[in-house]
């Protein structure tokens, strides 16, 4: 017995040996799988969609171009070709050069131009295969990015108040990107991995059935050190997005206030916490290198290990010319061997980086699906109509409405405004001015209550409808990079120069802008910081003309201009209250005695209305808040 283990052990152990490296490698990394698990529920890790779902969403943007798909996938056939021909090749030239009675030229020739044959389809296949994948990959990733931005667009005000821009922007282009090397490389490159291997393992098993079978030995440790690995990377992955998201918000807020940040003196403040981030990052992504790093290095140690196998068993069969495990093996099988060995394995290999780009793909798919996901909170009521003209008569009844449950901004306000009149809105911050004005174009659904234009309810009236016929003119003035001519127009199609001029001439902008060297084609900067806050409200009275809205909106578009500029837009007001019904907020109440009504609001509920003289007459709230304004600015003039 003793005899038979010796025996045994002299013939076979550095198989032995090689088995009990691999085992070892895998009981280790058995344990930290589990021990990454646990740890994973202790930090509440959350995977929130499965990998099957993220496919699943992707490949309805594949589904389009299955025709490109399907041409790739001729294609990939013919190039993978060489893969799996050239070692039978390589294996019988050997079998010819060593054959005793030596060979035909000939027959040398023939195999060389079958080789390099097949060597030029294979070049021309993966050519075309590269163009037809990068013209589908590119065009599918632009769709993603536009219905994106589409749905980004159909989020209300709170929604988008919730979401930093920085994690909006990292969604619309790192993330897109990610995904756009998945549609172009990695899962093709995993489909014509599979080929391969499944092509390789054929002619294996054509050539030497028990060699074969001692290679797959070592595909049970190839899977369990992918799945482990998968569960590593995915993690890491996450960590490195989660990063990089957390810099770009970090970035895009900070650079927009960088003047604060140097005002107060804390560029070196902000400049540590950005330097923590950075490590942060910086740690994550050396967390994401060491577990590819362990991977690649394991599979590669399966590649040696087949190999040093194919080498003990193939030598000794073809040396001492017996059979190995019931078959002879000779030296054209080894040579055909290794080589298939080495095609067996490096596609193998390649899933490494194939996996650590596939998990970036998933993590960024995961992230812009969270977006996908916000279901936009005011949205077209199902027989929602289209209104091509109102007149301006609005009505507020019974209205309630709150940001946070509960905590009511407006507590049952009702009140009339009819077409063409001047309504103003009066109070103290807080009271719910400004809230009217957003409820109005819906950009806020209302908890309770009615509002109506011309009769209607807003909510029947489609969206995109109701706010073509308002025209909002807020206090922070908004512009676009370009020019005051692109910010006046926004994109409307069919405006001449002429009418272009006359509206600002009308809301006297033109007296600014005829100054300018480039007039209306003068460009605009980052927000318009290269133009006045009085200079900017003009271009946006301008922009609110040229659309000809039926309804007016001014939240204290007074509130930071110079005197000189207020004459202008003092001016401005009185020649478009004529245009149709103006709603205005305002923080100076001389600028609002000649509205049509006036609602004093305090707390979300209306305390007072009425024309100027009549508010001052009644000697209420709105008498207190006019002599306190009134004897401030006589004492500012003293």
């Amino acid at each position: 017995m003793l005899d038979t283990i010796m025996a045994f052990w002299n013939n076979y152990y550095p198989i032995i040996t090689v088995g009990a490296i691999i085992s070892t490698f895998a009981i280790i990394f058995i344990i930290a799988f589990a021990t990454m698990k646990d740890k994973k529920e202790a930090i509440g890790f959350d995977r929130n969609m499965k990998d099957s779902e993220i496919v699943r969403r992707l490949l309805r943007y594949a589904k389009p171009y299955i025709p490109q798909f399907l041409i790739v996938l001729v294609l990939m056939i013919f190039s993978i070709a060489h893969e799996i021909i050239s070692p039978i090749i390589m294996g019988n030239l050997i079998d010819m050069v060593g054959r005793e009675g030596g060979f035909e030229l000939s027959e040398l020739y023939v195999s060389i131009i079958i080789y390099a044959s097949i060597l030029v389809v294979s070049l021309i296949s993966t050519y075309f295969q590269a163009i037809i994948l990068q013209k589908t990959g590119q065009r599918m990733v632009a769709r993603i990015r536009e219905d994106l931005f589409e749905h980004i667009e159909s989020l209300s005000h709170d929604q988008l108040n919730k979401i930093p821009v920085g994690t909006l922007v990292t969604r619309v282009t790192n993330d897109t990107d990610a995904i756009s090397t998945t549609f172009t490389g990695v899962l093709v490159n995993l489909v014509k991995n599979m080929f391969i291997i499944v092509g390789v393992l054929g002619a294996m098993l054509t050539l030497n059935y028990m060699l074969t079978l001692i290679v797959l030995c070592f595909v049970p440790f190839v899977i369990l050190f992918t799945v482990i690995f998968r569960k590593f990377s995915r993690r890491a992955h996450r960590k490195v997005k989660d990063g990089t998201t957390d810099i770009n918000i970090f970035l895009s807020e900070n650079l927009s206030g960088m003047k604060i940040i140097q005002i107060f003196n804390r560029e070196a403040r902000k400049k540590g916490e950005f330097d923590e981030k950075n490590v942060r990052l910086g740690k994550a992504k050396m967390g994401q290198m060491f577990v590819f790093g362990i991977f690649r290095p394991m599979v590669y140690m399966l590649y040696i290990s087949s190999v040093l196998c194919l080498f003990y068993f193939g030598a000794k069969g073809a040396l001492n010319n017996v059979a190995v495990f019931g078959q002879i093996i000779g030296v054209n099988v080894i040579v055909s061997f290794y080589q298939y060995i080495n095609k067996f394995f490096n596609p193998i290999q390649n899933l490494a980086e194939q996996f650590n780009r596939l998990q970036a793909c998933f993590a960024s798919a995961e992230k812009i699906y969270k977006i996908f996901d916000i279901m936009p909170e005011v949205v077209d009521e199902p027989d929602a109509i289209e209104i091509d003209h109102i007149k301006g008569n609005i009505e507020f009844k019974n209205v309630w409405f709150s940001y946070i449950k509960d905590e009511w901004v407006l507590k049952d306000v009702s009140f009339k405004v009819n077409a063409g009149d001047t309504v103003a809105f009066v109070g103290s911050t807080g009271s719910g001015k400004t809230t009217i004005l957003s409820l109005i174009c819906r950009n806020y659904d209302i908890q309770k209550g009615e509002i109506l234009i011309d009769g209607i309810n807003i909510k029947k009236i489609k969206i995109s409808s109701l706010r073509r016929h308002f025209g909002q003119m807020l206090q922070d003035v908004f512009l676009f990079s370009g020019t005051i001519r692109s910010n006046i127009i926004l994109g409307l199609d069919g405006v001449s120069d002429d009418e272009i001029n006359d509206a600002c001439k009308y809301v006297n902008a033109d007296k600014f802008i005829s100054r300018l060297s480039d007039g209306l084609d003068e460009p605009v900067r980052e927000r318009g910081n290269n133009f006045s806050a009085g200079q900017r409200q003009l271009i946006s009275f301008a922009r609110t003309i040229i659309h000809k809205p039926a309804v007016m909106i001014l939240d204290e578009a007074t509130a930071n201009i110079d005197t000189e500029t207020e004459i202008l837009i003092q001016d401005s007001l009185e020649k478009m209250m004529n245009i149709g019904t103006m709603l205005m907020v305002a923080h100076r109440l001389s600028t609002i005695q000649h509205a049509d009504n006036i609602i004093v609001l305090s707390h979300g509920k209306i305390l007072e209305q009425g024309t100027h003289n009549e508010l001052l007459l009644k000697r209420g709230n709105y008498y207190r808040l006019y002599t306190l304004q009134f004897n401030k600015e006589q004492l500012t003039k003293k």
